[in-house]
């Protein structure tokens, strides 16, 4: 499909008997910043590898920027950048002569406007300070700022980051999220694969979960929050007869009691897609009921994460 950046379809990778990818159909449109979450161990690097063309696929096929990979390497990957695994440098060598060797490769990029572009990309990220810096003295953060810039030396029509704040302090972590966001706004998409719930929420407009090989959920980010069961959280002193109210309209409470609290009790309970959630006030004010708070939640993207894999973030290999 020409909106789509990157579609699959049965996308497989087979290691031996082991299968590390099984039958995903991805569907990343133009301009998103697709959340490509999932816990260790759950095929995301290797989903990754194989759309850059660095692994080759057992069965399935797949399109990035509206072309077969991996037949159309040559002409897709110079509109890709991609930080894969976290970046690898020439410790002897500075920040900035790194990028340069990097863009040297890059067959697609003019060697004359070489040293502008490295200061560009290193201004970026933050790093122009560091630009003469050895390699090796780079901290972990600034390692990964700096393969950032790899990634930003020419402009991009897809973006592939893995783990991209990796390492980095709350003040890397926010401009990185910055950066993505400005490019997003230029019209380039961006694929992130993450293991950051918090980082994920703020920033991605799309979403993909994998768990243990499977594609087990994709699509918009608040559509993907909201297909989890919507809960009614209500403030009140009268929590036996609010449970009773809920009850009748085939509310079902979370807990048998209600959560104490300095001026009542919480009570929550699940709210059925056919009741809104004016018909529950109305019908606890009609029985005197005293409202003192009320309020519709959906499910967190967390919350839906383990509902779908049955598993958090931190999962050994």
């Amino acid at each position: 499909m020409a909106d789509l950046a990157i579609e699959t379809g049965g996308l497989t990778k087979r290691f031996r008997r082991q299968v590390a990818v099984d039958g995903i159909d991805l569907a990343v449109p133009r301009g998103a910043v697709y959340g490509f979450l999932g816990p260790n161990g759950s095929g995301k690097t290797t989903t990754i590898r194989m759309l850059l063309g660095l692994v080759g696929a057992t069965a399935g096929g797949m399109r990035v920027l509206g072309e077969d990979m991996p037949s159309s390497t040559s002409t897709v990957l110079p509109r890709v950048g991609a930080l894969v695994e976290g970046p690898a440098f020439a410790p002897f060598l500075s920040g900035a002569a790194n990028l340069e060797r990097l863009d040297t490769a890059d067959r697609s990029a003019p060697g004359a406007t070489r040293r502008d572009r490295v200061a560009s990309a290193l201004e970026r990220v933050g790093l122009a300070h560091a630009a003469r810096k050895k390699a090796h003295a780079y901290s972990l953060g600034m390692k990964q700022r700096l393969g950032l810039a790899g990634a930003l030396l020419m402009p991009r029509e897809l973006l592939v980051l893995d783990e991209p704040t990796n390492g980095l302090d709350p003040q890397g972590t926010r401009e990185v999220r910055a950066l993505i966001r400005s490019f997003a706004e230029d019209g380039t998409t961006v694929f992130v694969s993450s293991h950051l719930l918090a980082e994920v929420e703020q920033l991605c407009t799309h979403v993909g979960v994998m768990s243990a090989g499977r594609l087990v959920a994709q699509g918009p980010l608040d559509a993907f929050r909201d297909g989890g069961a919507a809960r009614v959280h209500l403030r009140t002193p009268d929590a036996g007869p609010a449970q009773r109210v809920l009850d009748r309209l085939g509310l079902t409470a979370d807990a048998a009691e209600p959560t104490p609290h300095a001026d009542g009790a919480d009570v929550v309970a699940t709210l059925p897609d056919d009741v809104r959630p004016e018909e529950v006030v109305a019908a606890l004010v009609a029985d005197g009921v005293r409202v003192r708070g009320f309020e519709v939640r959906h499910a967190s993207l967390e919350e839906r994460f383990v509902a779908l894999t049955g598993e958090g973030f931190e999962v050994a290999r």
